[in-house]
């Protein structure tokens, strides 16, 4: 029989390394299919909590964030873009992208959830940033983005003209920082084993079976 596995899957949806996290996993799941049985729950982390509406440009905000050069930016993206091809996904970013705030994207995944839905609207989101380059904290967007991952789109809307699930997704950041992650993506297995970052799909498939086996 499979082992049932509990994961927390830390990460905001404008973090190249979580999807690259997140692909990596799911590749590894695929591998561990009849040995485990997992269930993943995103839960919410902002990079940028305090950004400002408009967004910011990528280069300029990695500068001030990192300290790092244009050119230093440039071959950062693009490992990142070779790594995300690798597992099959497309990231179009650029020097001109830009980084957005990611709130209301995060009180969307909580909604879906609720409907069943979490990993397609997930999906879906990383698909709208990285590939379309798209602004996730545009509520037009978040709509399509929710329609994409088969949500009822008008559903969706009055979600975030509510303001519904705000305290929920603040309440859960709080509570995973204060589980000290500091980072994205943080896989959390059972409570208690913590896989960081974008590991590549061994990494991933080889903690899954040695956790099942202690877990058995």
């Amino acid at each position: 029989m499979p082992r049932p596995l509990k994961i927390d899957f830390v990460s905001d949806v404008s973090c190249p390394w979580c999807i690259i996290g997140l692909k990596g996993l799911e590749e590894a799941l695929a591998r561990t299919e009849g040995v485990v049985d997992a269930k993943i729950h995103f839960q919410p982390f902002e990079l940028n909590p305090n950004m400002v509406p408009e967004g910011e440009n990528i280069g300029e905000h990695i500068a001030k964030k990192y300290g790092s050069t244009p050119e230093q930016s440039a071959a950062n993206r693009q490992m990142i873009r070779d790594r995300a091809a690798a597992l099959g996904f497309t990231m179009n970013s650029s020097a001109e992208s830009r980084i957005y705030n990611t709130f209301d994207a995060h009180r969307l995944l909580h909604w879906a959830e609720v409907e069943g839905k979490q990993a397609a609207l997930k999906h879906a989101l990383f698909e709208t940033y990285f590939t379309e380059q798209k602004d996730p904290s545009n509520q037009d967007v978040l709509v399509a983005a929710a329609e994409k991952a088969g949500l009822d789109g008008a559903a969706a809307r009055e979600v975030l003209a509510s303001g519904r699930y705000t305290e929920e997704v603040r309440a859960a950041e709080q509570l995973w920082q204060s589980r000290g992650i500091r980072s994205v993506p943080a896989i959390v297995i059972e409570d208690k084993w913590l896989i960081s970052g974008g590991q590549p799909p061994e990494a991933f498939e080889n903690a899954l079976r040695q956790i099942a086996a202690e877990v058995a």
